[in-house]
């Protein structure tokens, strides 16, 4: 188990979002024949890294404040999947910090 917040979320789970946000960098840089203009250096992994890690920890806090108000799903669009929020949790957190990390040319 990753954390009580979230009981279905594992460390596994989490080390395979990592690897799974690298994957495509990787895979890009096999393909020649997509003209991209596209280095595979240490700056995009822990790019991607971070990224990553910005989405996990949207979900674990949207998840923590469903949590404190005693909700399982935002909504009824997607039942039984925690609602439509559970579906861009992560990214409401992903885009600022990309935005964040561009702005400021860090990377």
């Amino acid at each position: 188990k990753l954390t009580k917040i979230s009981p279905n979320k594992t460390i596994s789970g989490s080390i395979g979002s990592f690897i799974f946000s690298v994957l495509p960098l990787l895979l890009f840089y096999i393909q020649h024949y997509v003209d991209l203009h596209f280095e595979f250096s240490l700056k995009n992994i822990l790019f991607c890294i971070i990224i990553s890690l910005s989405c996990q920890l949207g979900d674990l806090i949207i998840s923590y404040f469903k949590r404190l108000n005693n909700v399982k799903d935002t909504g009824t669009i997607l039942p039984g999947h925690g609602g439509l929020l559970d579906r861009i949790d992560g990214i409401i957190f992903a885009i600022p910090m990309v935005y964040f990390l561009k702005t400021l040319q860090i990377f």
